[in-house]
């Protein structure tokens, strides 16, 4: 992991939103793509607080955006009663494999707690690995995605 790395508030950088909002719609076509249900730019503007859910993180490495998270009050509409989520957790292709998941759901757990919550929720098709190692226990697979099935994890934050 590159020992530049920082993290801060979307909020505090409003102007990555276009890049992210790029990134979304490559990484998530199905959900963010011309024919998808979802808005990246509106949901990326949504994480814009500092002091409540959503909540927006990204991560720089000296001067260049590399990844972004988010903390969101739900994620699968199959599972509304749980809540927060940890979720839009995306490292630019080129950044992948150098420990930044790994580094940036720690920053995010660290907010969850800042903000008073004591767990927290993920859904996953792909970073289930990084996940476990970090302590999170799954709860549920093979959840129907527009992307591939996924698993539900949960933390403990106490």
């Amino acid at each position: 992991m590159s020992p530049d790395l920082r993290f801060v508030h979307l909020a505090d950088v409003p102007e990555t939103i276009p890049t992210l909002t790029r990134w979304f719609i490559a990484e998530w076509g199905p959900y963010y793509g011309p024919n998808g249900p979802g808005d990246a730019e509106r949901d990326l503007g949504s994480y814009a607080n500092r002091d409540r859910i959503p909540v927006g993180l990204v991560a720089f490495a000296a001067d260049t955006l590399v990844a972004t998270a988010a903390l969101k009050p739900a994620s699968l509409p199959t599972h509304t009663h749980l809540t927060p989520w940890l979720g839009a957790l995306l490292v630019a292709p080129a950044h992948r494999g150098q420990g930044i998941a790994t580094a940036l759901i720690a920053a995010a757990e660290d907010e969850a707690r800042r903000l008073g919550f004591h767990h927290l929720y993920s859904d996953t098709d792909s970073a289930s690995n990084i996940l476990q190692r970090r302590g999170w226990q799954p709860l549920e697979s093979g959840i129907p995605t527009l992307r591939n099935p996924a698993t539900l994890f949960r933390l403990d934050l106490d």
